[in-house]
């Protein structure tokens, strides 16, 4: 199981998010608390932000190496500041390649999407079955091989098929679809998801066939104020909420919580 970890709220340097709570992300890859599945995440990981004046498009930095070990991510999180924040780092699923095009977070346009969960043999039951529901732009825009980025893929095609529809919508639906093949193919399904982009968070805790992984929210934290955290284990205490089973959390611009 991957943790994951998600910022929305004035702009800060990476570093202050990443590495500086007492349970960050960092420790989070080789201590963690709550993992189910597998005892460290050291395949990889992955950061993206928003430049926090201009309105572009996301920036990643990637690695296959333990967060841990990247001598370079020290320098950078120093520098980089942004007021939008999405990270993984990945405990790869048995059978699948560590390779930098299946690090997250994944990116689209302006949107931004990590995921913590499986589906059950994935290339032996629901790879073709997804793969179907894509369109030809889509099924292209794939790049790696993990069951994360091809969850990734249909909430991009619900959004193309949808131009109107909001984001927490895309994702209902598109959870909903794989809820569905899950329920077809008789295997199990976990997703943990923050989607963004870029001026707000949709997250869902979802699973079928078992409990979900951990996944907490955190609002107005006087050592974060005036800003949400999305994290699978809690970085410091505080007022941490535990996500409902199957549920979606939106946090919008102003950072009004709206949970389904």
């Amino acid at each position: 199981m991957c943790r994951l970890l998600g910022y929305l709220g004035p702009p800060i340097l990476l570093d202050y998010i990443l590495s500086k709570p007492e349970h960050s992300l960092i420790e989070q890859s080789y201590q963690p608390r709550e993992m189910t599945s597998g005892l460290l995440n050291a395949d990889g990981f992955g950061i993206g932000w928003y430049h926090p004046q201009r309105d572009t498009d996301p920036f990643t930095y990637k690695n296959t190496l333990p967060i841990w070990s990247d001598i370079n991510l020290p320098n950078l999180s120093r520098y980089i500041e942004s007021g939008c924040i999405l990270a993984n780092v990945r405990s790869a699923t048995s059978g699948q390649a560590v390779d930098l095009s299946n690090c997250q977070p994944f990116r689209s346009g302006r949107l931004l999407f990590t995921h913590n969960g499986f589906i059950q043999n994935f290339r032996q039951t629901l790879y073709r079955p997804i793969r179907n529901r894509l369109s030809d732009k889509v099924y292209q825009s794939i790049d790696g091989s993990t069951d994360s980025e091809h969850i990734f893929a249909l909430l991009i095609n619900e959004l193309a098929a949808n131009p109107d529809i909001a984001l927490e919508k895309a994702l209902q639906s598109s959870l909903i679809t794989l809820s569905e093949l899950a329920q077809f193919h008789q295997v199990n399904v976990s997703a943990n998801i923050i989607v963004t982009d870029g001026r707000r968070l949709v997250a869902s805790r979802f699973a079928t066939g078992k409990s979900a992984p951990s996944l907490y929210w955190l609002r107005d934290d006087p050592t974060f104020p005036d800003a949400v955290i999305i994290a699978s284990e809690p970085l410091f205490a505080g007022n941490w909420i535990g996500f409902s089973e199957n549920s979606i959390i939106s946090v919008g611009e102003d950072l009004d919580i709206q949970i389904s």
